[in-house]
C-alpha cells in the first residue's frame, strides 16, 4: 500500500481571473480594491472557462495547477486577492476561499 504523505492531502478551494495582461490584472486588481465583486469581474474579463462561474474552480488537490499557480493557493493567506501571477495561460488573480 502506498504511503500518503500529509501535503499530497493538501487541498483547496480558489476562484481566478485570467486575462491577458498584466496591466489588465492590475487594473481589475484595482477594481476589485474599491469594492467590485470578483464573481462578476470573473464573468466578465476571464478568459477561462471557470469565468461563466465567476472565477470558481471548485476543489483541487497539489499539484493538479501549474506550479506558479499553486504556490499562491497552498502557500498565500486565504480570502485575499493574489496577484497578477504569470503562467503559460495568461495573468491571474487567485483568492483562495478555503484550504484543508
Amino acid at each position: 500500500m502506498k504511503e500518503t504523505k500529509e501535503s499530497d492531502m493538501a487541498r483547496a478551494h480558489a476562484v481566478h481571473i485570467l486575462v491577458k495582461t498584466k496591466e489588465e490584472a492590475e487594473d481589475l486588481k484595482k477594481k476589485l480594491a474599491g469594492g467590485a465583486k470578483f464573481a462578476d469581474l470573473a464573468r466578465k474579463h476571464s478568459l477561462c472557462p471557470s469565468g461563466k462561474k465567476g472565477g470558481d474552480l471548485g476543489e483541487f488537490r497539489r499539484g493538479e495547477m501549474v506550479p506558479a499557480f499553486d504556490k499562491v493557493v497552498f502557500g498565500k493567506p486565504t480570502l485575499e486577492v493574489h496577484g497578477p501571477v504569470k503562467t503559460a495561460f495568461g495573468w491571474h488573480l487567485i483568492k483562495t476561499l478555503s484550504r484543508g
